[in-house]
């Protein structure tokens, strides 16, 4: 039989016959290909509308179908590598995602498109786990924070930009060019990835290992409830808001769902000899810990990322694509700014620990600092405040990356980039939700305060209409359409006004909750950094 290698002492004979980075940035070229498609399409709905002949509500099953598929595949991505091979399943992730892409960009109507985004969901559901499974695994301890500092601009670059080169294409060429652009990224991926990325020996010898002694079997019953789980949660929170929460049967229907078979899994997966997610890590207070700044980093970041653009394009009148310009100044501090983090810790010149906790502490002031905006606020204001939460992330996740792999044995770190990122996913799925209801209900709610105390009644408010009318009857109103229009006119501003402070409301919540979690930091468990791990873990 084949001698397995001893998982502690395994990445010291693993030693890339290429240059390590040629790998990450083969890897990372997927990734960001995935993740841009989270977002790109967003702004095109309504030209996709127009060309398919379908109504706007019908076509925003484009993203749900894609996020749910994406959702379902994530969490199984590690069991799914092992079964099939790091490699293989990686390059049939790439190959699927592209094949859909351009079913995609070709279709003629609108449930093959939904076809299309599904399997296309399902694809890119496996990319970003075993990439960082990958990068893990081919770098060293010593040097894992510099690959994490790539994936990191991956991660938060592709959904900032998606919007703004989404709504570039569909306003210069066709919409159709927002799926069809993926092709040549996924070709050059695949060849890349045939040529360079190779299973680590450790990983070939825990495979062979199970399969000679025959203890591959597949978990169908876990399978089928993390699949209808998170299935059944995503579209919970995707469409709570579409269709009124629990005032609709159909998404109560899928809270419940979704409750039942994450309550089951959790009981049946604990108790599996061969878990299709391994919530035993959760044992190791590191990786529990970095998972809860994991959910964290997703709700902020892809809760701004929403919120933004939805500010600037209903209040402020920003086209699609300046709007997200304004996510610019972010993803550009954190390009510039993660490597520098990563030599940060990689040099031992400030602790993980310390980082993160000075990392979230600037989250949370940004967010504070961008509760306090008004309807004056100009484009440089959100552009620097975006940098200023830039300055929070750029410092958080490649040392919340080193924390969470710590204390786990490298043949643990294929499970482990499964969990990490489904915290991620779910962070950023509750918080887009997050931000959809909770800016609704405070709007409704500052209108109800404001609307009690300015009444008909108020002599301010009477001047300023009859000054408005008089106005706009001296530019060619009639004397009932320049009242009329000087009440709408004011209706209006107070919409605007409470919307703001909706908005404003949903930036220090978000605030708050990062407050709330930086104690944790505390709690971290020192550790070496580049240091073996201990085998107690």
């Amino acid at each position: 039989m084949t001698t397995v290698l001893d998982p502690v002492k395994a990445p010291a004979s693993l030693k890339p016959a290429i240059n390590p980075w040629v790998i990450a940035l083969t890897v990372t070229l997927a990734t960001f290909m995935e993740l841009l498609d989270t977002s790109i399409a967003n702004v095109s709905l309504p030209y996709i509308a127009g060309g398919l002949g379908r109504s706007f509500d019908e076509v925003t099953w484009i993203l749900t179908t894609y996020l749910v598929a994406n959702a379902v595949v994530l969490p199984m991505s590690a069991w799914l590598s092992r079964v099939f091979g790091r490699k293989n399943y990686y390059m049939a992730c790439v190959a699927l995602f592209t094949i859909t892409s351009l079913f995609c960009g070709i279709a003629p109507s609108l449930n093959i498109m939904l076809i299309a985004r599904v399997l296309q969901g399902i694809g890119g559901g496996g990319l970003a786990p075993v990439e960082q499974a990958i990068l893990v695994d081919t770098f060293p301890p010593a040097k894992r924070a510099s690959a994490f500092a790539l994936y990191t601009v991956a991660i938060v670059t592709a959904p900032a930009i998606g919007p703004v080169l989404g709504g570039w294409i569909t306003d210069n060429y066709n919409w159709r060019w927002v799926f069809l652009i993926n092709i040549p990224i996924g070709i050059l991926s695949l060849f890349l990835t045939h040529r360079f990325v190779h299973d680590p020996p450790s990983f070939k010898a825990e495979r062979a290992t199970v399969r000679s002694s025959g203890k591959l079997r597949i978990d169908y019953i876990g399978i089928s409830l993390i699949a209808l789980g998170s299935a059944s949660l995503e579209l919970f929170l995707d469409r709570g808001q579409i269709d009124d929460w629990f005032g609709s049967s159909f998404i109560s229907s899928m809270f419940v769902i979704a409750l039942i078979c994450w309550s089951i899994a959790i009981f049946w997966e604990w108790r599996h000899n061969d878990p299709i997610i391994d919530l035993h890590l959760l044992a190791n207070r590191n990786f529990a810990i970095a998972s809860v700044f994991y959910f964290t980093f997703g709700f902020g970041l892809f809760a701004t990322t929403t919120m933004i653009p939805q500010i600037l394009q209903s209040l402020y009148g920003y086209r699609a694509i300046d709007a997200g310009l304004v996510l610019g100044p972010g993803a550009f501090v954190i390009t510039l700014l993660a490597p520098v983090g990563a030599q940060l810790v990689q040099r031992g010149i400030i602790h993980p620990r310390v980082l993160i906790g000075i990392s979230l502490v600037t989250v949370a002031a940004s967010m504070i600092y961008d509760s306090g905006f008004n309807l004056q606020t100009n484009y440089s204001h959100y552009a620097w405040a975006r940098a200023f939460q830039g300055l929070g992330y750029a410092f958080f996740f490649v040392p919340l990356s080193v924390i969470a792999y710590s204390q786990l044995r490298p043949d643990q770190n294929n499970r482990a980039s499964s969990l990490t990122n489904l915290f991620r996913n779910w962070g950023g799925s509750f918080g887009i939700a997050f931000i959809t209801a909770v800016s609704e209900r405070r709007q409704n709610f500052h209108q109800s305060v404001m609307g009690a105390n300015l009444t008909n009644s108020s002599a301010h408010l009477q001047e300023s209409v009859r000054s408005t009318a008089a106005y706009l009857a001296q530019h060619g109103y009639s004397k009932t359409d320049s009242l009329r229009a000087s009440y709408l006119y004011y209706y209006t501003q107070l919409e605007h006004q409470t919307k703001l402070l909706a908005f404003m409301d949903c930036f220090r919540m978000i605030g708050w909750l990062t407050l709330a979690v930086t104690p944790l930091v505390l709690l971290i468990r020192h550790f070496k950094v580049g240091g073996k791990p201990s085998v107690n873990h």
